[in-house]
């Protein structure tokens, strides 16, 4: 089947987080009980037609902040030239790895190779390991996982977090924290114009558990142990209510 509509009714739970009376946790159950898996490697078909073997990481990462540049940066020390195809040969340099875009915000550099682009950090399939990303790699041979020693966008995707300040009628305010499908619309203006994309696609759609179950890490760095324990109850209820309403469309039925 095609990539579904990006619109469709959308099924939401709120709480409050156990551990902070000041966020209320809005979270996408249709999207956290569908069966999407990251199927890179597997079918994925790469978010430009021209270059199908570097998923999404054809753009490079934005840094989400400079604390996240920082702990990278301790995990781009640790690389050789057994994990890293693109390793420069000597003592690793930001200019290596950090470049800017046209707004000013840092990020991963975007190499090219035989006319294909794609992150400094993705490894070609010509590469001893494959294709695949250097720090990933490097998070096996640390046996850490992965959102350890990656930038938060690429350990994030798809899943997606947002804050926003809320003030009830009563004066008192919140923050709302939401958790849901990093789709088209999260990649701005230029997501419409990628030539396949992932969460909507049936094709990876094919995970035999939900989502709310295989990110568990990525879940729990994002809202917290208690927030997710809770998310569970409710992401569980969800599921054995058997309900037709607001189901993934791309999710087998």
């Amino acid at each position: 089947m095609p990539e579904v509509e990006p619109v469709f009714p959308r099924a939401f739970v709120e709480f409050v987080n156990p551990a902070d009376a000041t966020e209320v946790m809005r979270c996408d159950l249709t999207w956290l009980t569908s069966s999407f898996m990251c199927i890179f490697g597997q079918g994925c078909q790469g978010i430009y037609a021209d270059s199908p073997d570097t998923g999404c990481c054809t753009l490079g990462a934005h840094f989400a902040d400079g604390e996240d540049e920082k702990r990278v940066a301790e995990y781009v020390g640790m690389l050789d030239e057994t994990l890293w195809q693109f390793h420069p040969g000597r003592k690793v340099k930001k200019k290596d790895w950090v470049e800017t875009d046209d707004e000013g915000d840092r990020k991963t550099r975007v190499h090219e190779v035989a006319g294909q682009s794609a992150c400094v950090f993705h490894n070609r399939t010509d590469f001893h390991l494959g294709a695949g990303c250097a720090l990933h790699a490097l998070a096996f041979v640390l046996e850490k996982n992965p959102l350890e020693t990656k930038p938060d966008v690429c350990w994030q995707l798809p899943l997606r977090r947002t804050f926003r300040e809320v003030t009830r009628t009563d004066g008192s305010t919140y923050t709302e924290v939401s958790i849901g499908e990093y789709e088209r619309a999260g990649w701005g203006p230029g997501g419409h114009d990628l030539d396949w994309y992932c969460s909507g696609n049936t094709e990876a759609h094919v995970a035999p558990e939900r989502v709310y179950v295989t990110h568990e890490a990525e879940l729990v760095a994002m809202m917290g142990r208690a927030a997710y324990d809770e998310l569970v109850r409710h992401c569980d209820a969800h599921v054995r209510s058997r309900s037709a309403l607001a189901l993934h469309p791309a999710s087998p039925q």
